[in-house]
């Protein structure tokens, strides 16, 4: 008996196909493609507009996989962090941020991490597998539906800074924001996603000569390449100059801004040295720079650093070099769903 295939795999053409062959009418590919994408089904029985027979004959050929919430943590501060099961068994995590004036959901690319960077919970995991599309799509769509039960509000951004790194997961990563923005999906504008890479400098260019509507953030973490390198392990391969390069490739052929990530940590990267070397390099490309608390975890050699001098080195990049600067304070710490914390601890198994 041949194994069913998965059909959110296939494209709307072959879905047409599918249906010529089976000699029925080439317009059910549309309808089905509808309750895939844009209606979120997840069962045959769903699709509604389709006679039974055809659902029937749908059912015996394809299946769904779809991911689902193995567990959900509510923190004190309304951040929701979930556990989703994939069809394998696999778990990853997804996080709910909920703000005054966004509701963003935060989502993984990979299964655990082959980056292993020196300060994130997920680092320390190894890298399963990467996440099909439409198990990310599934994601996103389960977390919007978390915003408008809890909170009562639409889901506004989208941010690939779960677990992985998504340009090594490139094919998935683009076509599940094909999907998320497409009019036959959710309708999303580019422009409220941001994909976060921990530095591929020949990935960053292929975005560029992709030419990507969505946004990039750098998780960047330290402004020389010797402190770089001890914290990030990409860096050995992925220099400053050649990020640098990338970036500036990436803004030519694009037009949008950067947004640096700078996870400060005590006594490590928090002076105002490293605060210049942060806006020299930065000053490639137009950006934005986050500055992240840090959010300890297990084992971790490095810890936060102190809030005033957070908010100093901050005010330094702001009044000496004209930056852009926002300081993003940790959320859902309480439930280990904040930024580097993701690491599948107590989700269920």
């Amino acid at each position: 008996m041949s194994e069913k295939q998965n059909i959110r795999a296939l494209s709307k053409k072959e879905l047409k196909d599918f249906f010529v062959e089976q000699k029925e009418k080439p317009f059910r590919a549309k309808q089905v493609y509808e309750w895939l994408w844009k209606k979120g089904a997840t069962s045959f029985d769903e699709m509604t507009n389709l006679s039974l027979n055809v659902r029937e004959m749908l059912a015996k050929k394809f299946v769904f996989n779809p991911a689902k919430i193995a567990e959900e943590q509510i923190s004190s501060d309304r951040t929701i962090k979930n556990a989703f099961r994939l069809h394998d068994g696999n778990i990853t995590e997804g996080v709910l941020i909920p703000g005054k004036k966004r509701m963003t959901a935060c989502v993984s690319s990979q299964v655990g991490c082959s980056l292993s960077c020196e300060f994130c919970g997920t680092g320390k995991l190894d890298r399963l597998r990467n996440i099909d599309a439409e198990e990310i799509f599934d994601q996103v769509v389960l977390i919007k539906n978390q915003a408008e039960k809890h909170y009562q509000k639409p889901l506004s951004n989208i941010v690939y800074m779960g677990m992985g790194e998504p340009l090594l997961n490139y094919s998935n990563v683009l076509r599940s924001i094909e999907m998320i923005t497409s009019e036959e999906g959710l309708g999303m504008s580019p422009k409220r996603i941001t994909v976060s890479t921990a530095g591929i400098a020949k990935m960053i260019k292929q975005l560029g000569d992709d030419e990507v509507k969505f946004n990039l953030a750098l998780s960047l973490h330290a402004a020389t390449d010797a402190k770089r390198n001890e914290i990030m392990p990409i860096n050995e391969t992925n220099s400053l100059e050649a990020l640098s390069e990338a970036l500036v490739y990436f803004y030519e052929k694009t037009g949008s801004r950067i947004t640096f990530e700078y996870i400060i940590f005590k006594d490590f990267n928090d002076t105002l040295e490293d605060a210049k070397d942060l806006a020299a390099f930065t000053k490639a490309v137009p950006c934005k720079i986050n500055i992240i608390e840090y959010n300890p975890i297990d084992d971790a050699k490095f810890q936060k650093a102190d809030e005033e001098k957070t908010d100093k080195f901050a005010t330094f990049l702001e009044n000496t070099f004209n930056l852009i600067v926002n300081v993003r304070r940790s959320r859902g710490k309480d439930i280990d769903a904040a930024c580097g914390q993701l690491a599948n601890k107590n989700t269920a198994g």
